[in-house]
């Protein structure tokens, strides 16, 4: 069938960047190493061509970069780099907020059970993101923590928006893990307030809403600075 290879690299290279982004989301790619497209064609048994585009898109995401001597490799993260990280999420959230009290209908349509369903959507991502720092599963907290900001910025409708910020929160959380994962145990230490955050906005609360996503991003950076300086020490 005409097409089928290009379908089939495309596949492949979509399973491959899934699967290597998924590595450095769990902290199990450490910062600093590195390593080819063979090493890791051979390592996934597919050729080199779908593994060379994955590792370019990562690279272009900010989860791996380029070295000109061994190919790519898994940047070291500064809490420098995650404040500068935090601090471009905050403009864009904080654009949303105030377009929604300038009257955006992203959450205020014409058909009140329509966003009333997509908002209870979102809120149950936030729930089980919840249970997760609850339990103290950060991987599951992180899955969930991306979809739920990926569904809540869906909302308005830009999907140039909702991937923007997808790809800041996934490179910000590539970025964290890399100190996260030198806690015994998380529960307890990580922000959780997504449902507070929905019910917010659902009352198009845009202050609180600002103060809520604030309050997250000043425990989030304190607590990478800590463990930074620790790992210092």
């Amino acid at each position: 069938m005409p097409g089928t290879g290009a379908v089939t690299r495309s596949t492949l290279r979509q399973q491959i960047a899934d699967a290597l982004r998924d590595e450095a989301l769990a902290g199990r790619l450490r910062p600093g190493s590195a390593f080819t497209v063979k090493e890791i064609a051979e390592q996934y048994g597919v050729s080199a061509t779908p593994v060379r585009e994955a590792l370019v898109d990562l690279s272009a995401q900010g989860v791996l970069e380029a070295d000109q001597h061994r190919g790519f490799r898994v940047p070291e993260c500064t809490p420098a780099d995650y404040r500068g990280m935090i601090e471009a999420r905050s403009l864009v959230t904080d654009g949303m907020f105030r377009a929604l009290a300038a009257g955006h209908p992203a959450l205020s349509g014409t058909d009140g059970a329509r966003t009333a369903a997509a908002l209870a959507v979102v809120r149950r991502r936030g729930e089980e993101a919840q249970r997760a720092a609850a339990a103290g599963d950060l991987t599951v907290l992180i899955g969930y923590d991306l979809r739920f900001w990926h569904e809540l910025s869906g909302l308005f409708g830009n999907p140039y928006l909702a991937d923007f910020l997808h790809r800041l929160r996934v490179r910000s959380w590539v970025c964290a893990v890399q100190h996260l994962r030198r806690l015994p145990d998380v529960r307890g230490r990580l922000w959780a307030g997504h449902t507070e955050l929905v019910d917010a906005l659902a009352r198009r609360e845009e202050e609180t809403a600002r103060a809520i996503v604030a309050e997250a991003n000043a425990h989030s950076l304190a607590l990478v600075e800590q463990l930074a300086q620790a790992g210092r020490t």
